[in-house]
């Protein structure tokens, strides 16, 4: 049995990587999204980086701009949002959107982690690919296209 999480985990990797390569429709990260398994909150500290899956989204060009690559969660109390690279490559905490927490919350039916923005109606739901890779759907009231995102845990 020890064998099961590992597989599933490789089945889920690869279908995930069939997405990140091709030209997905919304309607195709949205079933693969569903398909994923909760992602705990607890799961979710430490340092990620970062990839847009969603095609011709407008967050996108905003993200691009800031030379986003990732999120930081510290504690369920102390997420950075953005985290930037600066003009050496460093990643840098990118203040522009404040600061953000980290719970547990119900969404398309699964309570799993979401991060919450403190100043901005936003909310960015996890859903587990593997330990190390998850897929993410921002969720911002009033946006009738959520992006859908990914982000790859950093070691060391």
């Amino acid at each position: 049995m020890e064998t099961a999480i590992p597989v599933q985990d490789s089945l889920l990797v690869k279908r995930f990587s069939h997405l990140k390569d091709g030209n997905p429709e919304d309607y195709q990260l949205f079933a693969f999204f569903d398909s994923l398994p909760a992602m705990p909150a607890v799961r979710m500290l430490g340092d990620w980086t970062g990839g847009i899956l969603s095609q011709n989204h407008p967050v996108d060009k905003q993200l691009h701009a800031m030379a986003w690559n990732g999120k930081r969660f510290s504690s369920a109390d102390d997420v950075n949002p953005i985290i930037s690279l600066d003009k050496s490559g460093k990643r840098v905490v990118n203040d522009v959107l404040g600061t953000a927490s980290l719970r547990e919350v119900v969404f398309r039916g699964v309570a799993t982690a979401t991060m919450i923005y403190d100043k901005s109606p936003v909310f960015d739901h996890f859903r587990k690919v593997s330990e190390d890779l998850v897929v993410g759907i921002m969720d911002q009231k009033g946006d009738g296209r959520p992006l859908v995102f990914y982000l790859e845990r950093i070691h060391g």
